[in-house]
């Protein structure tokens, strides 16, 4: 795994004192048995000045949370896959307003929900195609089977549309997704959705190589990011976390355990939107990497006006405004989407601390990151709890990071 070295709090305009109350934070969640175990670490103008290991990784083995443990992060692939179609953007591969029928003709002449059951539905024409930035920003009118929230969601269900499960491949999964009804019309609403596993089938297809092996040979491996990948092999699963939900008792209650998960070995999809396990250490490169604008010890991936682009806001104004007031256990006043993460516009509307131009996003086992450009500053927590929305960790965390900015 990558060194982590850790420098003085105050070197960065940090305060160690108040820096602890982040370990307080983590370690009262642990003693109390909210969370099994937990890592946090605050990265500021290049150097860690702060990084906490509390509780278990497996409760079962009595293995210690530690900065080497691989977790499932999930929806925290998605801004890697953003990066990759980007990547391919920069070659010229395609413009961000281009629909993505150009590679994919499976999604010409979409229909979308309008009312009814799953045996019988009303439909409308699509008023155009999906674009590349539909997907990125997640207005593609798809949505996820595991939202439970309309009748869309549950068409997934019934014909396997899910990148986390499903036996059958990328792009078999993609077509059956094509054949179902839109929830919105393309570009009207933000919903949350498959579209970041649309756009790493996209890749493949673009590029003419295996999306798992252009995520580990064009990203991953020139980023250092040596533990992240779409299963934990054999050698390392000894430092893989077990996965829990919360248990009638209130304390951590096992779903998927280490040696009996189906990460364990590579799997015929590989999924975009949440299929990476990594490690604090691998993660905090790739925030550096964001952070650098593209480039990290002398490797670049993009150019800086790239990375600026996908850091914009590019709805139309805020989530809330996009029908999206709430999401996990976050409001949405006041942050936007750029290409691939949330882009906070106005704090005191999100009431939270935070800066314009702050990226963020989290996983389903209660991970979280941000990045800040303004205070080149950048947060990650890593947990195995979900859902994601069991406990408000990623604003309590936010405040308590920030309030340890001094300078």
């Amino acid at each position: 795994m990558p060194d982590i070295a850790l420098t003085c709090p105050e070197d960065t305009g940090l305060s160690s004192e108040r820096l602890a109350r982040v370990d307080r934070w983590r370690e009262g969640l642990v003693s109390s048995g909210k969370l099994a175990g937990a890592t946090t670490l605050v990265m500021r103008r290049g150097r860690i000045a702060h990084l906490g290991c509390s509780g278990l990784a497996d409760i079962a083995r009595g293995v210690a949370m530690a900065p080497e443990t691989i977790i499932r992060i999930y929806s925290m692939t998605k801004p890697l896959t953003s990066v990759a179609i980007m990547m391919l953007y920069e070659e010229g591969r395609f413009q961000l307003d281009d629909p993505i029928t150009r590679f994919l003709p499976c999604f010409r002449e979409m229909r979308v929900f309008t009312s009814g059951s799953r045996g019988s539905y009303e439909t409308v024409p699509a008023e155009r195609d999906i674009t590349f930035r539909d997907l990125l920003t997640h207005t593609s009118g798809l949505t996820y089977g595991m939202m439970h929230a309309n009748m869309v969601d549950a068409m997934y269900r019934d014909h396997d549309v899910d990148f986390q499960t499903s036996t059958r491949t990328l792009a078999e999964v993609v077509e059956t997704a094509a054949g179902l009804p839109l929830l919105a019309q393309p570009g009207r609403e933000w919903n949350y959705s498959i579209a970041t596993d649309v756009l790493g089938h996209l890749v493949a297809v673009i590029s003419g190589e295996d999306f798992a092996t252009f995520m580990q040979q064009r990203i991953l491996a020139p980023l250092g990011m040596v533990d992240t990948g779409f299963h934990v092999p054999k050698e390392k699963l000894s430092r893989f976390a077990a996965n829990y939900r919360r248990g009638e008792d209130g304390r951590p209650a096992l779903i998927d355990d280490p040696y009996d998960s189906r990460f364990n070995a590579p799997r015929a999809i590989a999924s975009g939107g949440g299929g990476l396990v990594s490690t604090v250490g691998d993660y905090a490169r790739f925030c550096r990497f964001l952070l650098n604008k593209g480039e990290l010890d002398g490797v670049r991936l993009l150019g800086r006006k790239t990375i600026e682009l996908m850091m914009a806001n590019h709805l139309r104004g805020d989530m809330a405004a996009m029908g999206q007031p709430r999401f996990s256990e976050s409001t949405y006043e006041g942050v936007g989407f750029g290409l691939g993460f949330s882009v906070m516009l106005d704090p005191a509307r999100a009431q939270i601390l935070g800066t314009p131009g702050e990226c963020a996003w989290g996983g389903a086992a209660s991970t979280a990151f941000w990045v800040d450009p303004a205070e080149d500053m950048a947060v990650i927590l890593l947990t195995q709890l979900m859902p994601s929305s069991t406990y408000p960790l990623r604003r309590e965390l936010r405040v308590l990071t920030y309030q340890a900015v001094v300078d």
